[in-house]
């Protein structure tokens, strides 16, 4: 129904408009009495089986809402409900920025992909931590920070660090982003030396707490194997918990559709899946599996999700899978692992 009838309604409408239209029925529809009961008896799938240990939290599944989609932390809850164990929000500046002019959103139906350059528009981390103050579910939160834009990079850490303080009580890991493309000069910051020094200092920051969260890097999949071998030494030598790979492309290599008329950005989607999977199979054999690896980039399919745990992937995110097949993806990844990991209780579902 999702993809014969609602997706080509949705796709008639702008994607932002679309974006924000979502969010805003979600929330409406949880005003409604069994809105909520409807979408978890529809959608979310619950067995011990699912249940996954990393970096000392227990996820109530593997499958989690990539950072994007809830940037202001306004339907956590309900993405919790379509089935998603975990959810990423942010990114997340230190003060609230509109991000890049509009359009900045745009659809590539025939790749069943996505070019955004949003530029980090998010309500800022003061706003943002109040929505998330009475977080009292077993969904897992994720913080996804990152710097203003009109902070230069020598100062980045100053941002990073107060982000980190200001959601260190409301969230239950961290994510560096340095990997956007939308953000000028963001990327240089994935350079040995200045994201030695960021993670390093954050580290620090986190070790003051009595209970420290575990932090993740995000990193682009345009790195070669020499920078992705700085990435296994950076995250061992800072000892943050681990990766997740990857972000958006700022590559166009074998797309279907002419992308000059929507400008830079990065790409997600169905074109991502191949360069993603090796980077995480590359920074799993390479480590020896020493860390954990949350996997994004690509995931259209029970088939697509199967190869990134092959790969070593502990966790999954869905981003531009869960817009192009709808909300009933999470479900059926997570019927499939507990298939895997249970065939007898699976019969019973």
């Amino acid at each position: 129904m999702y993809k014969k009838i609602i997706r080509p309604l949705l796709f008639m409408l702008p994607p932002e408009a679309i974006h924000g239209l979502v969010v805003t029925l979600l929330r409406l529809g949880s005003l409604i009495p069994f809105f909520d009961y409807f979408l978890k008896k529809k959608y979310l799938v619950t067995a011990p089986e699912l249940e996954t240990l990393v970096g000392g939290i227990k996820f109530p599944n593997p499958v989690g809402l990539a950072a994007g989609f809830d940037k202001n932390a306004l339907v956590y809850r309900q993405m919790g409900y379509l089935g998603f164990g975990f959810v990423e929000i942010g990114t997340v500046t230190l003060r609230s920025q509109p991000g890049n002019l509009k359009p900045r959103l745009f659809r590539l139906p025939e790749d069943e992909a996505l070019i955004n350059r949003m530029g980090f528009n998010n309500d800022g981390a003061v706003k943002i931590v109040k929505r998330l103050y009475r977080k009292n579910e077993p969904l897992i939160i994720g913080g996804n920070i990152g710097k203003n834009k009109e902070v230069p990079n020598e100062d980045a850490y100053v941002d990073y660090e107060k982000c980190f303080e200001l959601l260190f009580n409301y969230v239950d890991y961290f994510v560096v982003n340095v990997s956007s493309p939308n953000t000028p000069g963001l990327r240089s910051l994935q350079e040995k030396e200045p994201l030695t020094n960021l993670l390093a200092k954050l580290q620090l920051r986190n070790e003051t707490h009595f209970a420290q969260k575990p932090i993740f890097l995000k990193i682009a999949p345009d790195l070669n194997n020499e920078q992705l071998d700085d990435i296994i030494d950076i995250v061992q030598k800072c000892n943050i918990t681990g990766v997740i790979a990857t972000n958006t492309t700022i590559s166009r290599d074998g797309l279907k559709t002419d992308t000059t008329p929507f400008g830079n950005g990065g790409l997600s989607g169905r074109p991502l899946l191949k360069r993603s999977t090796e980077v995480v199979k590359y920074l799993y054999d390479k480590s020896e599996g020493s860390f954990p690896i949350i996997a994004t980039g690509g995931i259209h399919s029970v088939e697509d999700a199967m190869e990134k745990f092959d790969a070593g992937a502990s966790l999954i995110e869905l981003y531009t899978g869960f817009i192009y097949e709808g909300p009933i993806l999470a479900k059926q990844i997570n019927e499939e692992l507990l298939r895997r990991r249970n065939p007898k209780m699976y019969k019973h579902l």
